[in-house]
């Protein structure tokens, strides 16, 4: 009976072996994709910062060119 148990024992310790060694790797594959995932964030946060930067650069350069175009308009 003994020797039976240790049987069962051994089957399940390696069973929660087999699910710890599953656990560790999908842990490391979450890691992976947050790093990725970040630096993603990152450099779309740096994108927008240009983009917007750009924006305001080129709302400025119309609001001038409207500011002219009344200029001329009044004065001609």
């Amino acid at each position: 009976m003994a020797q039976r148990e240790e049987n069962l024992f051994d089957a399940e310790l390696r069973q929660l072996e087999t699910r710890m060694a599953e656990i560790v790797r999908v842990c490391d594959q979450l890691k992976e994709e947050n790093r990725s995932l970040k630096e993603r964030q990152d450099a779309l946060i740096t994108e927008r910062a240009s983009l917007l930067q750009k924006n305001e650069l080129v709302r400025g350069r119309v609001e001038a060119m409207i500011g002219r175009l009344k200029s001329m308009e009044h004065g001609g």
